[in-house]
């Protein structure tokens, strides 16, 4: 444990200039950028300022990274995987590829973020249902509980034999709730139902395995947990249904020789790269295999308990307070099985607004979301941040003003 602290402390101190006054819990909406991305970035920058493009160099990060995601996502080849621009074009991709018969439904579930919700009922016109399973009202918090009072189950109780489709996030965005991916998984191959999951709040943050959970299609934008920047995504689809994506853009890119600009008697990839149909972001690419590598380096392992360590304490402080209360208490706070990167509460005597921007005065960097504040400490988040910050929520709780400083 005292190694563990030590390799974090050392992680932070290295990768992130954040002792600024600031204290940075907002991870689920956008991450800081490490150091060693900078300077890709700085390099890169340079080299282009220069006129020295260096084609051959960038394939070969972009292959790079096309294997540290295969890793990361416990993917069977780097061939699966796509690098698109956000989570929404791969679940675009997914859902204007598929061959919709009309009175088909999709089933996702009522606390999905806009973009796993919107992508589906713009299929409407074709005559497909979404449907919701209201997870957020039936869920409690034992394992030994009657299964039918599971989110799972929930979800599994919504289908029917019209569902054509399961699409939901591993981590929910505003409760923090971690699914469990690798049932849901497994009932979508008993019944023949597509399995689309939105990993962005939970890779680079606790572990992935397409293949355990019978993934079909995993989208995760790199900017959250990755520690990436915005527009560079990761889209995995199954080898076995990608000639079953119709595709809908087309370009120089998505081609199997596509370095062949002479050729005009194409066809499309065979791999993954049939879904990236014009010019690759080129220091999107180099920014997020910089900050993955430092990821891999430390392990996920290692930054799974650190986050979920870090959570830990966060709901600790929170049922310490009787002022304060944990959103959607029963799946998350009870149940370590359930917890993510993600905490949000709420102080039942003071407006939630009103608590955001004291906290944001007081250098506080979170998000209010789902009726509460929303904090989201990565692994190497400084423990005295998170005591800090609780102390301030504390007294903010009581009345107490005045701002905090962090110690």
């Amino acid at each position: 444990m005292k190694q563990d602290m030590s390799i974090l402390s050392s992680a932070y101190e290295n990768e992130f200039s954040l002792d600024n006054g600031r204290i940075y819990l907002n991870h689920a909406a956008q991450s800081p950028w490490p150091r060693r991305m900078l300077a890709v970035i700085e390099r890169l920058s340079r080299e282009m300022n220069m006129g020295i493009p260096r084609h051959r160099e960038w394939l070969a990060v972009e292959q790079r990274l096309r294997k540290r995601l295969q890793q990361l996502i416990g993917a069977p080849s780097s061939e699966d995987i796509a690098l698109l621009k956000n989570t929404s074009e791969g679940l675009s991709i997914v859902a204007h590829g598929i061959g919709w018969r009309a009175g088909d439904n999709i089933v996702i579930t009522d606390q999905e973020f806009p973009s796993n919700r919107i992508v589906w009922q713009s299929l409407a016109s074709q005559g497909v249902e979404v449907r919701e399973a209201p997870i957020s009202a039936g869920a409690t918090p034992s394992d030994d509980d009657a299964p039918e009072e599971t989110p799972e189950a929930i979800i599994e109780h919504t289908c029917d034999e019209h569902t054509r489709m399961i699409a939901v996030s591993s981590v929910q965005y505003a409760t923090g709730l971690r699914m469990d991916s690798g049932r849901i998984g497994r009932f979508c191959r008993q019944k023949d139902i597509l399995f689309c999951v939105d990993a962005i709040q939970s890779l680079g943050a606790l572990s992935m395995d397409v293949q355990s959970i019978n993934a079909d299609f995993l989208v995760a934008g790199g900017h959250k947990w990755m520690l990436g920047p915005e527009g560079i995504a990761v889209f995995y689809c199954r080898r076995e249904l990608r000639d079953r994506l119709i595709l809908r853009q087309h370009g120089w890119h998505m081609v199997e020789d596509y370095l062949n600009f002479d050729n005009k008697a194409w066809r499309s990839a065979d791999s993954a790269r049939r879904f990236e149909c014009g010019s690759p972001n080129t220091l999107g690419i180099h920014a997020l295999d910089a900050s993955l590598s430092w990821l891999l380096e430390v392990g996920m392992d290692r930054v799974s308990q650190g986050i979920l360590r870090n959570t830990a304490y966060l709901l600790q402080a929170i049922a310490e307070n009787e002022k304060l209360s944990p959103l959607f208490p029963a799946m998350v706070s009870d149940n370590p099985n359930r917890r993510s990167g993600i905490v949000t509460f709420h102080a039942p005597g003071m407006a939630t607004r009103e608590l955001f921007r004291e906290l944001t005065a007081s250098g506080i960097i979170c998000a209010p979301r789902g009726g509460g504040i929303r904090f989201s400490p990565h692994f190497y988040t400084p423990m005295a941040h998170l005591e800090s910050a609780m102390e301030r929520v504390g007294n903010l709780a009581s009345g107490v003003s005045g701002k905090k400083q962090r110690r």
